[in-house]
């Protein structure tokens, strides 16, 4: 098995940033992988409104404290730990603590797919 159609092997984070800040997106069907996610810093009182997907989803709490919603439950999760996600549940996390809330947001797909209660 050639690699030849893949992209390189190592995505740089400038290629993937969003905007300014330090959070990444990575669109697996772009770079040759089964699996896509989010690298996001938040400062306090950030985080994405509620949404879904139709896929699983998977976070690992590398730095900060995070109030994730899931359904109609509510949990907090901290560093080191991981939270998961059915698919077509809605969700959504909010950083809870008093510094950077770096968090890493696994989509169990090679393309993003999310739609945000408020847009339904």
């Amino acid at each position: 098995m050639t690699t030849e159609h893949f992209p390189a092997a190592v995505v740089h984070d400038d290629e993937i940033r969003i905007g300014t800040g330090r959070s990444r997106r990575f669109e697996g069907a772009e770079h040759g992988a089964d699996v896509s996610y989010f690298y996001v810093e938040n400062q306090p009182g950030e985080g994405p409104g509620l949404h879904w997907h139709p896929y699983s989803e998977t976070w690992v709490v590398l730095e900060g404290v995070v109030r994730i919603a899931r359904g109609d439950e509510t949990f907090v999760a901290e560093a080191g730990d991981t939270a998961t996600v059915a698919a077509h549940v809605p969700h959504g996390f909010t950083n809870v603590g008093t510094g950077v809330l770096r968090i890493l947001c696994i989509h169990a797909s090679a393309i993003m797919i999310q739609a945000f209660l408020d847009e339904d």
